[in-house]
């Protein structure tokens, strides 16, 4: 009775348990590696670019993290991805907090005169910018 499947308590959660965990991508992933020899670890990846934990804050990474399958992510993987994406979020927070910044400042107002949205034209009536 070698089959761990087999015994009693072999799982005492079931596959409700660290098994759930693994998506069907991951776990054909981990088969190939395991058919092939290779170590359970996604090494090509690492040759062909900068990895998400390396990445710099930007519309780069945007666009890798929106294309990114998380279905087929390993948990390291997706503990990167979780990382990146927090990056992402603190850079573009700074980017914001800037622009409040300028906006408020004293030099902006003196430049514009006014803290009122302009005016614009639509069809042939005026309206507020801000509406």
């Amino acid at each position: 009775m070698s089959d761990p499947s087999k015994r009693p308590n072999a799982y005492p959660q079931g596959l409700d348990g660290p098994m759930k965990a693994m998506s069907p991508g991951v776990v054909d992933f981990l088969f190939r590696q395991l058919v092939a020899g290779e170590p359970p670890e996604d090494v090509q990846w690492l040759r062909e670019g900068t990895v998400l934990g390396d990445q710099q804050p930007g519309a780069e990474l945007a666009r890798r993290l929106a294309e990114t399958d998380l279905e087929s992510l390993t948990p390291v993987e997706l503990f990167d991805y979780v990382r990146a994406a927090q990056r992402l979020c603190a850079w573009a927070d700074r980017l914001r907090e800037s622009a409040v910044a300028r906006y408020c400042s004293p030099e902006t107002a003196a430049k514009d005169g006014s803290r009122t949205p302009p005016r614009t034209v639509f069809g042939n009536r005026p309206r507020d910018a801000s509406a």
